[in-house]
């Protein structure tokens, strides 16, 4: 195992899957003990931690639902309490609901996309702060929509996504004082079930993906890692595209 983030204690929202699960892994590989949260997949949950585990790893997952702000945050200061720290909060669940003006979802699949992807980030955030310790790392988990949608439909999504992004600056002006930075991780079209159960044509998705790929979890992982690494001390209110240069 590296060594970079030995001693490290890190929790991953929505870590059973996808981005998630690449991420605690990579954490984990480089030294990190990682918690990690479910709100469905507790068997997909528990395969992570077993892989984590199976490879020297430390593990934990632990039932939370995003979109109830009061989980959100319990989950957070029983994190500091029962590992004795917290060191990296990387908030990657996130839902995504998608539907032309005029034609869109329920107002309750709306209200919960809004919750998960911003309200609860927030909640999140504003109880690790006390908790974190100096110089700890805030990694939210983004998408290029935010500056970039690129197809109808995704108006709602965009915006939550938006909001993360203004936020995500105005926290890292707020706690540079005690060293702690906060960064987004602008995702592009990323190949997980969160994606393909968006529907669209993704032959056509490609067509505004200049690398003409989908990216895999693991390279949005190598994102997080160098956020959450030492290497990148210097780095807070930033944005990091992880895009195939969807943005560009």
């Amino acid at each position: 195992m590296q060594a970079e983030l030995e001693g490290k204690v890190a929790t991953v929202t929505g870590g059973s899957r996808g981005i998630g699960a690449a991420c605690a892994r990579a954490l984990a590989s480089a030294g990190a003990r990682v918690v990690i949260t479910y709100s469905r997949s507790r068997e997909q949950a528990e395969a992570v931690v077993d892989t984590i585990l199976s490879e020297g790893g430390l593990a934990q997952a632990v039932r939370a639902d995003q979109a109830d702000l009061a989980q959100a945050t319990q989950l957070i200061r029983g994190v500091a309490e029962q590992w004795g720290r917290l060191d990296i909060l990387v908030n990657n669940a996130a839902v995504a609901v998608v539907g032309p003006i005029g034609q869109s979802p329920p107002q309750a699949e709306l209200d919960r996309q809004l919750t998960v992807n911003y309200v609860s980030i927030v909640a999140a955030i504003r109880a690790a702060a006390p908790l974190m310790t100096d110089g700890g790392r805030i990694i939210n988990i983004g998408s290029g929509i935010a500056t970039r949608t690129g197809v109808p439909g995704v108006a709602d999504h965009a915006a939550s996504k938006a909001a993360l992004a203004g936020f995500t600056r105005g926290a890292a002006r707020d706690l540079a004082e005690r060293g702690i930075t906060v960064n987004l991780l602008q995702t592009g079209l990323v190949d997980t079930e969160l994606s393909r159960g968006t529907g669209g044509n993704p032959e056509r998705l490609l067509q505004s993906v200049p690398l003409k790929r989908f990216g895999t979890p693991e390279e949005m992982a190598a994102g997080v890692v160098f956020l959450a690494s030492p290497a990148a001390s210097y780095v807070t209110g930033a944005t990091l595209d992880i895009d195939g240069g969807f943005g560009a």
